[in-house]
């Protein structure tokens, strides 16, 4: 899918790769779903970005990684990843092409010694004799391994939802009237200053860093026990006995800049598609959309750093039910063909 088909409502996104082709997004999607790109053959990135989950991962808070080892972010959806100026939650690459990398060689991920025992590994996989020479003229290497992943997440572009039919295609039926009020009190109440809509485009982020409380809470050890778990999705099991949350130190952007001014503070996500990628925050922490409405209802967390907008809202449960529905109106309508494509390539294992 060349950059210039972006659906209704994305801007058209500016490939760093020049050469976003038939073959390098084949190439890359293969690549996406090969397991044996990890050092011991079992992950791929397509187990931790699933299709069917609108390339997020629904049944875990945090993915598990090479040998069971945990991760310790949210697995964040790669549908309109393109559109992004910076990627991970803190923002530590600013490029698909690089940032392919960082999975690929994390101890608790896909862990992989070096770029140059992956790059020798793909060369003794007969599958791929002659796939990067047809692809890009030349052999396998660390920039192409990162143009053919990217290549494949370029296409990952899902808009033209019922409020980009209502709000660019001024289409007035495509939205409901529980949505539309939904969207007037997304605007009133101040989501519209981080999670932006511009005039031809809306990207529902601004691409900044902001302490919203879950990062402090975490770190701090003040998260509310767990009551609950999801066995399957959808499926919840009360415990008997409530669990305390471990521990997990993030200090978010602060770990890239050291500058204490971005202690807690995390990329803004896309709104886009929200509905489709529980669990919630960058550590997975919020199990439902609903459940967020109410951490930012009640104010998030208060503490020094917290971000001045966020602050109790005082929102009744209709008010709250209209945006929910406001945002189960931000999904793609192609979210489907998307993983029909993802699944229409064999498996390298």
């Amino acid at each position: 899918m060349p950059a210039a088909a972006a659906p209704l409502g994305l801007t058209p996104p500016q490939a760093t790769d020049a050469l976003v082709t038939p073959q390098t997004i084949a190439l890359g999607r293969k690549l996406f779903f090969d397991r044996r790109l990890s050092f011991n053959g079992t992950l791929s990135c397509g187990m931790c970005h699933i299709p069917e989950q609108a390339f997020a991962q629904n049944e875990l808070r945090t993915p598990v990684g090479f040998q069971g080892r945990s991760v310790r972010r949210n697995a964040p959806s790669l549908l309109n990843v393109a559109d992004r100026a910076l990627l991970f939650v803190d923002g530590r690459e600013t490029a698909l092409e690089s940032q392919v990398w960082s999975p690929l060689l994390a101890a608790n991920e896909m862990a992989n010694p070096s770029v140059g025992y992956v790059l020798a590994r793909i060369a003794t996989m007969t599958d791929y004799a002659g796939a990067f020479e047809a692809a890009y003229g030349r052999g396998v290497s660390m920039e192409l391994l990162g143009a053919a992943l990217a290549s494949y997440q370029r296409t990952l572009l899902s808009a033209n939802s019922p409020f980009d039919r209502f709000y660019y295609g001024a289409d007035p039926a495509a939205l409901g009237a529980q949505a539309r009020a939904g969207f007037a009190l997304f605007r009133s109440n101040g989501c519209a200053a981080c999670h932006r809509i511009e005039d031809a485009a809306a990207s529902f982020t601004d691409d900044d860093f902001h302490d919203t409380g879950i990062g402090y809470r975490q770190t701090m050890g003040i998260a509310a026990p767990v009551r609950s778990v999801f066995v399957a999705p959808g499926v919840e099991i009360a415990l008997a006995q409530s669990l305390a949350t471990p521990i997990v130190a993030d200090l978010g952007r602060y770990e890239i800049t050291n500058d204490p001014a971005d202690l807690y503070r995390f990329r803004t996500p896309s709104l886009r598609n929200v509905a489709l990628t529980a669990p919630y925050m960058h550590d997975g922490s919020i199990a439902t959309l609903a459940a967020v409405l109410e951490y930012y209802d009640a104010g998030g967390v208060a503490h020094a750093g917290q971000d001045p907008r966020i602050r109790p809202l005082g929102l009744s449960g209709a008010e709250r039910a209209a945006l929910l529905t406001f945002l189960v109106s931000l999904t793609g309508e192609n979210v489907a063909r998307l993983a029909a494509d993802a699944r229409s390539v064999p498996i390298g294992d």
